[in-house]
């Protein structure tokens, strides 16, 4: 069959695009946004980062006292917000700290402080609609 020529060019393109930015400044901003997003959530009553090594990748595990996850995940994306809910592939560690599931958020290149601060007013409105 034909090769995935559209593919192929799209990856050199991406490629270029990054390698123009440069791989630490696209970590310099990625760390400086989990910086931001875990102060603030962990400053929301009720909320529980789960996962909180020195240097990990920029993504947020988190639990809200009496919400499950996928409550969590369906009122953000009621508010604009894409995060991720459940075992995320590690159910087995979850059993052995008894989490059932966390909500995970994740940031990236593209993502903004902005973006955080919408994050967490949707976390926090969670609060609002379960008390």
């Amino acid at each position: 069959g034909t090769p995935h020529i559209a593919g192929a060019i799209g990856l050199g393109a991406a490629i270029d695009y990054v390698t123009g930015l440069g791989m630490d400044r696209i970590a310099a901003h990625e760390h400086e946004l989990l910086a931001y997003a875990t102060a603030a959530l962990s400053s929301l009553p009720g909320v529980r980062l789960i996962g909180t090594a020195a240097h990990k990748a920029s993504v947020l595990s988190f639990v809200q006292e009496g919400v499950h996850p996928h409550d969590i995940g369906t009122i953000l994306d009621n508010e604009g917000v894409a995060i991720r809910a459940g075992h995320h592939c590690a159910m087995p560690l979850m059993d052995r700290y008894g989490v059932p599931a966390t909500a995970r958020a994740s940031l990236g290149l593209y993502n903004t402080r902005e973006d955080v601060d919408a994050l967490v007013g949707a976390v926090d409105k969670v609060k609002e609609i379960f008390g």
